[in-house]
């Protein structure tokens, strides 16, 4: 019996940090024959990533995946015009690459991150093939727009948004990540519930497996060590959290310290945001690293942060480092409204509103507050969640399932 066949639709794919390169991984560990449409990296930075740049390479291999990459304009400086421009480039690309397909797939799967344009491509080919087409619905658009590019032109916004649901409802099936999320799809694109599956983001299963670090532990020991790790955008509101640290301080909690490990369009303004505070003591930016070494740092925390702005509609996701800080084992604190604000206190962890510095300040002096046995009993409730919940193997089962049982 032949193998089946996933072409993958993605602007952003390896070497850039995303999990849709673990889930190719898993397609392939589970026998499936995968092709990837993605763009160059230059994620998040808008630089060229080592050995790419305008004139490719345009097709490598990921394992035995082929990758076939169409041009973009790279996100340089992530100005607004950059980020616009780097957003609707790669859909054009990409369409005009499709001839370069070899074809025979059994299904389409877009992993639709920013922005929404990203399923165009997949759209147009699977229409014109005939193939079954999901979509995972990742930043709910124009929403998720918003958070990042200022629009206020009522005709531009109108614009995005009739766009946007043209795009969804062009798709043979949908995947939302809460059932908030779903709820919203379904009243914009009039699908039935079996065309939009429930399926949270799981994390990849080095998450669970914490790493001490000697370097780490003697550079920051002392101190009570509250991470951060991800990308910095304006959806992340880490202006909150800088605020919340220096409230919680001024309450007692004197060697509360926040490590913010990732790197982002919002660098410089955050940088900005510490010296404009005083607050250079007890906020330190230590840069990107690989996902693989996420580990050592969560291992470091004495808590993790997760926050997103009170931009609408932000709420009806989930982050995907909910999943990966929960298998940490480590408490968790939301900043945040809706789904994953839910989700962190189901866990047994710590939820306060986004944007409110005084509430996740208080939240923080509890935590601060509990005894490190109390603190590993938090840890161990979240750990129970993730492995109830965001397990690799269990949600790609299911992923795979909904792609492939599809029929157009």
């Amino acid at each position: 019996m032949p193998k089946k066949r996933i072409l993958v639709v993605t602007q952003h794919f390896w070497p850039e940090n995303f999990r849709i390169n673990d889930i190719v991984e898993g397609f392939l560990d589970d026998g499936l024959e995968v092709d990837v449409l993605c763009g160059l990296p230059n994620y998040p930075k808008g630089e060229w990533f080592d050995g790419y740049g305008p004139n490719g390479p345009f097709e490598e291999y990921f394992r035995t995946a082929q990758v076939f990459r169409a041009r973009e304009i790279p996100r340089r400086g992530n100005t607004s015009v950059n980020i616009f421009l780097n957003y609707v480039s790669w859909p054009l690309y990409a369409a005009g690459n499709l001839h370069r397909l070899p074809g025979g797939y059994d299904a389409v799967f877009c992993f639709n991150t920013s922005p929404v344009l990203m399923c165009w491509p997949a759209i147009r080919y699977a229409k014109r093939h005939h193939i079954p087409l999901t979509n995972y619905v990742l930043d709910i658009w124009p929403e998720n727009l918003y958070s990042v590019l200022p629009v206020r032109n009522k005709l531009l916004r109108g614009i995005a948004q009739g766009v946007s649901d043209w795009l969804y409802k062009r798709c043979d099936r949908l995947i939302a990540m809460s059932d908030l999320l779903q709820q919203r799809l379904i009243q914009r694109t009039g699908k039935n519930p079996e065309q939009v599956a429930v399926i949270p983001q799981y994390c990849e299963d080095f998450y669970a497996h914490p790493l001490y670090d000697e370097d780490l532990h003697e550079q920051f020991d002392g101190q009570f060590n509250l991470v951060f790790t991800g990308t910095f955008t304006p959806a992340q509101s880490l202006e909150t959290v800088i605020e919340a640290v220096g409230l919680a301080r001024q309450n007692g909690a004197d060697k509360l310290h926040l490590l913010l490990v990732g790197d982002g369009m919002s660098r410089t303004a955050l940088e900005r945001f510490v010296h404009d505070h005083d607050a250079q003591d007890y906020v330190t930016f230590y840069g990107s690293v690989p996902a693989a070494d996420i580990p050592r740092f969560t291992e470091l925390a004495d808590g993790l942060i997760v926050s997103l702005s009170d931009s609408p509609d932000l709420g009806l996701t989930v982050p995907a480092k909910v999943a990966s800080y929960m298998a940490a084992g480590k408490p968790v604190l939301a900043s945040m409204d809706g789904a994953g604000f839910a989700a962190v206190q189901a866990a047994g962890g710590l939820s306060s509103p986004a944007c409110n510095a005084p509430a996740l300040a208080a939240n923080l002096n509890r935590l601060y507050a509990l005894s490190a046995e109390e603190r590993g009993a938090m840890g161990a409730k979240a750990k129970e969640y993730y492995l109830a919940h965001y397990r690799r193997a269990q949600l790609l089962r299911r992923l795979e399932d909904f792609i492939l049982t599809q029929t157009v």
